[in-house]
C-alpha cells in the first residue's frame, strides 16, 4: 500500500512543539493586554452565510480570495478576516452591548490565495476594534494605537522594539481639494502615495498622472512637512490640528515609539480617517507587521443603524513564523516544558510513582511520568533528557520502602534521596 502524504497542504503551518510553545505565550500576553485594556474576547464561528462574506453573486470572481462551499441550498465560506463577523455580529447584537463597545478577536482565517513567505491560507489574525453609535470620538483612534502598541510591548522580549508610522486620510482628501483634483487623478495620487517608498522616482510618477504643479504640492508634504500646509484651506487646516493633537495626546498616554508619516495609506477604501502601521525597529524590512484605522459605517449592510469604529489587525502567524523561521527568537526557554520526570523502576512501583506524580501536579510543578516499568534506567534516564526535564525523580525498590525519592539534577547530575514534600520545596526553589 502506497503512503500516504505526511506534509500539510501548501499554504498551511505547523510548528514544532518547542516553536507552538512560544507562540503560545505570545499569544497570552498579547491577549492579557487587551483584557487589561477592557476588550472583550469575541469568539465568532470561522463559517459565515456566503452572502455575509461578499455581496458578488458570482462565485467565480471570487473564488481565488475566499474558501466557499455548499451544504444542501445554503452556500457558506470559511472567514477571511474579523471584519465581517464583527459587522454581523454587532448589528445583530446592537441592543444588548453597550458602547462604545470595545472587542478583541483572536482566530484562524482562510484565503485562497496563492501561497508564499508571509502569506498563508491558514493563518492566526488578532483583531481589535472600538465601536460606537452615530459617533465615536477621535481620541478612540489614539487609544487603539496606544492599545496595540502596548499589545507589542507585552512581547517585546522576543519581537524587540516597534515604531508606529501614523497617516491620515483628512489630509489627504483636503490637499486633493485644495489641488482640485478631480476623481480619477485622486486615484491615481492615492496609489502612488500609497506605494511611494516603492517607486523609484515618485514625483514623476505624480507628474504623469495629475500634472507638474499638483505633483510639486504633493511632494512638498514629504520634503517640507504637513505643516507647510497651515493657512492653505480650512480643510486643511482641520486636517492639521488634527494630527497635531492626536501626537500630543499619544504622547500624553506614554507611547513615544510613534511618527507622523503621510505615506501611510492602507489599501482599504473605508478608511476614512486616521491610519497608522506597526514596524519592527530592528527588522524594518519585515514590513508592515499590523495597522489599521478608522471606518464610519461598520455594518451598513446588516443595519440601518450608523455604527462607526476603529480598529486593528495583527498578523500574528505572519510576523511569529517569520521571527523563528528567520531564527531572531531565542527559543531556548521553550524547550523546557517538564520540571521533573518520574522514572518508575518497576511493575511494583508504579503504585507508589502515580502517587509521587499527583503530589507533584497538585503543587503545580509540571511533570510527566515515565510508567513503561520493564524498560531499563538506561532508557528511561535518556527519555527524561530528551525532554529536557529540569529533574528526575527516580522510584525503585528501597524509594518505595522508605518513602522517598532519589532526585536526580539533570544538569548538574547530582543525586539526592528526600521526602517527596522536601523534593517539592527544592524543584520549586524554595
Amino acid at each position: 500500500m502506497d503512503l500516504k502524504p505526511t506534509k500539510p497542504l501548501s499554504g498551511f503551518i505547523e510548528l514544532t512543539p518547542t516553536q507552538q510553545r512560544c507562540f503560545d505565550e505570545c499569544a497570552r500576553r498579547m491577549q492579557d493586554a487587551l483584557r487589561g485594556a477592557g476588550f472583550a474576547h469575541l469568539d465568532l464561528p470561522a463559517i459565515e452565510r456566503a452572502e455575509v462574506l461578499t455581496d458578488k453573486d458570482n462565485w467565480d470572481e471570487i473564488e481565488t480570495q475566499m474558501f466557499l462551499f455548499q451544504k444542501g441550498d445554503t452556500k457558506m465560506g470559511l472567514r477571511y478576516d474579523g471584519t465581517v463577523g464583527l459587522s454581523r455580529y454587532v448589528a445583530g447584537n446592537i441592543n444588548s452591548l453597550v458602547f462604545p463597545f470595545r472587542a478583541y478577536q483572536f482566530a484562524r482565517n482562510y484565503r485562497g490565495e496563492r501561497p508564499q513567505r508571509g502569506r498563508y491560507r491558514e493563518f492566526y489574525q488578532m483583531d481589535l476594534d472600538i465601536m460606537g453609535i452615530n459617533s465615536l470620538s477621535t481620541n478612540y483612534d489614539a487609544e487603539i494605537v496606544a492599545t496595540l502598541s502596548r499589545v507589542y510591548e507585552s512581547v517585546a522580549e522576543f519581537i524587540g522594539p516597534t515604531i508606529v508610522r501614523v497617516g491620515n486620510r483628512k489630509f489627504w482628501n483636503a490637499m486633493f481639494d485644495y489641488l482640485e483634483l478631480d476623481e480619477v487623478q485622486r486615484r491615481s495620487a492615492f496609489v502612488l502615495i500609497d506605494k511611494k517608498d516603492k517607486l523609484k522616482d515618485f514625483e514623476e510618477g505624480l507628474i504623469a498622472e495629475i500634472g507638474e504643479s499638483a505633483a510639486r504640492e504633493i511632494n512638498k508634504v514629504f520634503t517640507d512637512g504637513y505643516r507647510s500646509f497651515v493657512g492653505k484651506s480650512y480643510n486643511l487646516d482641520s486636517a492639521i490640528v488634527e494630527l497635531d493633537n492626536f501626537m500630543n495626546l499619544l504622547g500624553a498616554m506614554g507611547i513615544k515609539n510613534a511618527k507622523i508619516d503621510l505615506g501611510i495609506m492602507r489599501g482599504h477604501a473605508y478608511y476614512t480617517g486616521v491610519v497608522f502601521e506597526f514596524f519592527l525597529e530592528n527588522w524594518p524590512e519585515l514590513g508592515a507587521i499590523g495597522g489599521g484605522g478608522r471606518y464610519e459605517d461598520l455594518a451598513s449592510k446588516f443595519s440601518k443603524t450608523k455604527i462607526i469604529g476603529v480598529g486593528a489587525a495583527v498578523g500574528f502567524s505572519r510576523l511569529m513564523v517569520a521571527l523563528m523561521d528567520d531564527n531572531r527568537i531565542d527559543l531556548t526557554q521553550f524547550e523546557s516544558p517538564v520540571d521533573v520526570a518520574v522514572l518508575c523502576m518497576g511493575a511494583d512501583q508504579v503504585v507508589y510513582s502515580m502517587s509521587v506524580l499527583g503530589a507533584l501536579r497538585d503543587a503545580k510543578i509540571a511533570s510527566v511520568a515515565y510508567l513503561d516499568a520493564d524498560k531499563k534506567f538506561k532508557n528511561q534516564i535518556e527519555y527524561a533528557d530528551k525532554i529536557n526535564a529540569k529533574f528526575s525523580m527516580i522510584i525503585g525498590e528501597n524509594e518505595v520502602k522508605n518513602q522517598v525519592v532519589a532526585v536526580k539534577n539533570m544538569r548538574t547530575g547530582e543525586q539526592v534521596d528526600m521526602m517527596v514534600l522536601d523534593a517539592i520545596k527544592m524543584v520549586r526553589g524554595e
